[in-house]
């Protein structure tokens, strides 16, 4: 069974771009999806690529990254033609939600000497 890339792109990187890129990379048009919606201009777009060895892995997240990648995402055991945007949406948020985020830094305030002969009632 083949692995599945997939990579959430920013709302103003151009998609024709890279799906140029990665049909000169050895890939043809049956090898991959671009989700869009009428809004792509003002929201993140997604695109899934079908992978069948490493080599192939490191192409695609070579052209992911040179065309503004902000995540990517790898699943297993699944083809191109089980990666409609409704179930690689929901594999996403599954694995958004089982990962754990870095937490701010936080700041502590230290102990104070309490009130003093500026504080007026």
């Amino acid at each position: 069974m083949s692995t599945i890339i997939t990579g959430v792109f920013q709302r103003h990187s151009d998609y024709k771009r890279l799906e140029i890129e990665l049909e000169m990379a050895g890939f043809d048009n049956a090898d991959y999806i671009v989700y869009i919606t009428d809004e792509h201009h003002q929201s993140p777009y997604m695109t899934s690529v079908q992978i069948s060895d490493q080599i192939q892995e490191s192409t695609v997240r070579k052209v992911f990254a040179e065309n503004s990648v902000l995540k990517t995402y790898h699943f297993e055991n699944m083809s191109i033609s089980e990666a409609s945007y409704s179930t690689i949406k929901k594999y996403i948020d599954a694995k958004n939600k089982t990962e754990i985020h870095a937490t701010p830094d936080l700041k502590f305030k230290g102990a104070t000497n309490g009130m003093d002969s500026e504080v007026k009632f």
